[in-house]
């Protein structure tokens, strides 16, 4: 009986301990419209994957808050669990997961990006651009 309410006790302890640990990855993901977890930061990313999430958002001109998991292995294991998505850079928008470098890529290409940018309340600067006239 003894080991038996000190296994359900250490298992107590564990799912309180994961439980900290995605509200602090909630709460860091609802702290801007616009969250990307990356490897390296906006201005040296350390990955093409990181490079081209991080380029699409500056052709939007969307503004974002990023966060280095190369600067802790904590965190960058965290994000994987709390998304349940295996890879990094991955975006968030409203505090939703949105997903990682390929389905950015795609939704910028389809315009489905723009889309969820509006639906935040983020208006993209490529909805500003002159469109080529049609010949």
């Amino acid at each position: 009986m003894k080991m038996y309410l000190r296994k359900i006790f250490i298992q107590s302890v564990r799912f309180m301990a994961l439980e900290a640990k995605h509200k602090h990855i909630e709460n860091m993901v609802k702290k801007s419209r616009v969250v990307v977890f990356m490897k390296g930061i906006p201005d040296e990313p350390k990955c093409g994957f990181s490079s081209a999430v991080i380029q699409v958002m500056k052709m939007h001109n969307v503004p974002f808050d990023a966060y280095d998991v190369l600067q802790d292995e904590g965190l960058r294991h965290e994000i994987k669990e709390f998304s349940n998505w295996p890879t990094i850079p991955q975006v968030y928008i409203n505090g939703e997961f949105v997903g990682g470098c390929d389905i950015i890529l795609d939704m910028h290409k389809n315009g489905d990006l723009i889309e969820e940018l509006t639906k935040a309340g983020i208006r993209s600067a490529l909805l500003d651009q002159e469109m080529p006239a049609k010949k």
